[in-house]
């Protein structure tokens, strides 16, 4: 597949994760957990396949990105589903959701630092957007974390990460991946 053509899978991925986990959790909270559940699990699938679709996009920019980033949404999707599982049981334990989803959203956001920093450096997007997501996976990390830590803020400082998420899968479901640009060889310092 061209870059162009992953870009508008990742997009649209994107947009898929949040259209079946909000919907699997708000399912789950309104008592219909088998049906929520499924839903759940269906996004874990979904945000591997991001890791995976990104993978080729990114290794030609930076090859430790690359392999952070499909780890980093293999261990997403891992502890997603397990938050399912505490969903699912006979005595459901939302407490071990909520950790679990807190964790993923850790993962994601450290990983998510790393996949905007080579989106920018590469303009594999506009740089504008790339920031933005430098930023938001940051403030989402921190949110995550202090959630771990017992302090409600994660839903307000998921904001910034969750709109970036949307409108980077928006702009790659119209655009792609631009293109790499062809580079120029370096010179060794000594031969010029």
């Amino acid at each position: 597949m061209s870059s162009r053509a992953t870009g508008r899978a990742v997009g649209t991925l994107f947009l898929v994760a949040f259209v079946v986990y909000g919907g699997g959790s708000a399912l789950v909270d309104a008592g219909s957990s088998a049906v929520g559940g499924l839903l759940m699990l269906v996004n874990c699938a979904v945000v591997a396949a991001i890791g995976v679709l990104a993978f080729p996009v990114l290794r030609p920019h930076s090859e430790l990105t690359a392999h952070a980033y499909l780890v980093g949404r293999g261990v997403e999707a891992a502890l997603l589903a397990v938050g399912v599982v505490f969903v699912l049981l006979p005595e459901p334990v939302p407490a071990g959701n909520h950790y679990s989803y807190q964790l993923a959203m850790m993962s994601v956001g450290a990983v998510g630092i790393l996949f905007c920093r080579v989106l920018f450096r590469a303009r594999l997007v506009p740089r504008a957007i790339a920031a933005w997501g430098v930023v938001g996976y940051a403030v989402f990390l921190l949110g995550a974390a202090l959630e771990v830590l017992g302090y409600g803020v994660g839903v307000a400082l998921s904001v910034p990460g969750g709109l970036f998420e949307l409108a980077l899968g928006v702009l790659l479901i119209a655009k792609g991946f631009a293109a790499p640009a062809a580079s120029t060889p370096k010179v060794p310092a000594y031969a010029a």
